[in-house]
């Protein structure tokens, strides 16, 4: 029937009975306008250029504070037709926030939150708009966040509670949000009801405490709300979000790990946490979850230990914690998001502690997994890290026998590929440690370093005029290195380098150009 009245022309005088002052009229047409535009591209085309959706919100907006029945039927079925109108529909909905619907409705909620038809109609509504990025300023700039929680408080059943999450995901995207949900007293509600269903084995019970313990690591991910439940690690929140990791519920686990890992995104809470024993919670944790363990609790575990491992003061008191050793428990794993946070984990621990990287360094079973890693095609990330873990095996310990296990184990060839990576820190990274290989053990690295074509690669990257001066720098430096190989020097001589190194000399930056007439004339020497 939606077709037919398109074509018959009756959206228009149906759109001009939307002004008639007679309540029953406005109610009709509403719901008849509704209907038109369920599910119906050619109704809601039509109603949209009759100009009926703006006629509806300024019916809303003047209608908005009369609480009698009558009033808050008619309210009902206006936002049960705008609903049909922009269901599904992001230019529509776009259109409606435009108009300004967001702050209508925020208010009508506000006012009429004993209405359960009507408060139902606002969060289908929310829970649709709050899907559009374009929305979140909006939603902002109105009191959403402190309506909603006072709703949230009042509802005893689990489907209205439902309602409500659905559209409280979405909007706790928004930092901004995110902050105003935690003052209107939502991780309360959040942690009320993990307390009260932690220890229920109903599905629904199961799916709510997912739910709400979900919600509140993303209310962390804000780092003013993430702050302000941190209370300088003294706060409630963060007490009982600790409780959640020696707990035997996965989800709670999981969700105190990500907690931690969150709050973990400054030094200052680092510190305070790894001073007040969050180490050993976590690596208790991981070793509960080391045979067939959750690969999601697993992974969160090693996000905040990674995380944890950023501030310098950190590392040693983690290492001699144990943490590499519990780490390194996983390092069998086949489940790339586990092996991408152990690398990170590892890498972020050694930063810099010289004992602690030789002592990784030396551990065949690690750099022989690494090495294998770093041929992961399909991985990214897990290849990515594993190259810059076994370069940092290197540049921090300075190890001729962390050298010797890397060039024993094949992991050569992957460090000169890494020279070519396309991200400037990687190059770099692989550039130091390969011009430390030729400073330490140039003679065990040799064959290695000329089947990787390693001078071919250093002659493009000096070639180029898109490499970075850093790496230009670094790719000097490490030519003079490789003189001390006669097969290697006949290379650098075969390629004449001399010609590229000269033009470098009246660079723009200095210390390339110091390093170009440094590498100028050795080659000259050497020649």
């Amino acid at each position: 029937m939606r077709i037919p009245c398109v074509d018959a022309g009756l959206i228009s005088p149906l759109v001009q009975l939307l002004n008639s002052k007679d309540q029953e009229v406005l109610l009709q047409t509403g719901r008849a306008l509704g209907n038109i535009c369920y599910d119906s591209h050619e109704g809601r085309s039509a109603v949209d250029q009759a100009g009926g959706a703006q006629i509806v919100i300024d019916h809303l907006r003047s209608l908005c504070s009369k609480t009698d029945p009558a009033n808050e039927k008619l309210l009902t079925v206006f936002c049960g037709m705008l609903m049909n109108y922009s269901n599904e529909n992001d230019s529509l909905q776009a259109q409606l926030i435009n108009m300004g619907v967001i702050p209508t409705l925020v208010k009508l909620l506000g006012i009429h939150c004993q209405n359960a038809a009507l408060t139902e109609m606002c969060l289908v509504a929310f829970g649709n708009l709050a899907e559009l990025e374009s929305s979140k300023e909006q939603f902002a700039s109105t009191n959403i966040a402190e309506e909603l929680v006072k709703l949230f408080k009042k509802q005893i059943d689990h489907d209205k509670r439902e309602m409500v999450f659905e559209v409280l995901a979405p909007l706790a995207e928004n930092d901004a949000i995110k902050l105003q949900l935690v003052e209107a007293g939502l991780v309360e509600c959040l942690l009320e009801i993990v307390q009260q269903k932690v220890d229920s084995d109903k599905e629904e019970d199961i799916a709510e405490l997912k739910t709400a313990s979900d919600l509140m690591v993303l209310l962390l991910l804000g780092d003013e709300s993430m702050q302000k439940l941190f209370e300088g690690g003294k706060g409630n929140v963060f007490q009982r979000v600790l409780s959640w990791i020696p707990s035997n519920n996965h989800q709670l686990q999981l969700a105190g790990a990500l907690a931690i890992a969150n709050f973990a995104r400054n030094d200052g809470n680092c510190i305070h946490m790894v001073d007040n024993g969050i180490v050993e919670k976590l690596m208790d944790l991981l070793d509960r979850h080391v045979e067939d363990g959750n690969v999601t609790v697993q992974h969160a575990a090693l996000s905040a230990l990674r995380n944890l491992a950023i501030p310098v003061v950190n590392k040693a008191k983690m290492l001699s914690a144990g943490v590499t050793e519990a780490v390194l428990k996983f390092l069998k794993s086949e489940m790339p998001p586990v092996q991408f946070k152990l690398l990170g984990t590892l890498r972020m621990l050694i930063d810099a502690q010289a004992e602690a990287a030789e002592q990784l360094g030396k551990n065949v079973k690690l750099v022989e997994r690494l090495v294998e890693w770093c041929e992961a095609k399909d991985h990214a990330g897990v290849m990515g890290e594993s190259n810059r873990l076994l370069s940092a095996l290197i540049r921090h310990s300075k190890s001729k026998d962390v050298i010797k296990t890397i060039v024993q184990s094949g992991g050569i060839k992957h460090l000169v590929t890494m020279a070519t990576s396309e991200h400037v820190i990687m190059q770099n990274e692989a550039l130091v440690a390969l011009a430390l290989i030729a400073a330490l053990e140039l003679g065990t690295a040799e064959k290695d370093l000329e089947s990787a074509k390693l001078v071919q690669i250093l002659h493009t990257l000096l070639a180029d005029e898109r490499s970075a001066p850093e790496i230009k720098y670094n790719s000097m430096v490490l030519i003079c290195a490789l003189m001390g190989s006669e097969s290697l020097h006949k290379e650098v001589q075969d390629l004449a380098f001399l010609d590229v190194v000269s033009k470098l000399r009246s660079h723009e930056n200095k210390s390339v150009a110091q390093q170009a007439s440094l590498t100028e004339q050795r080659l000259a020497v050497e020649s």
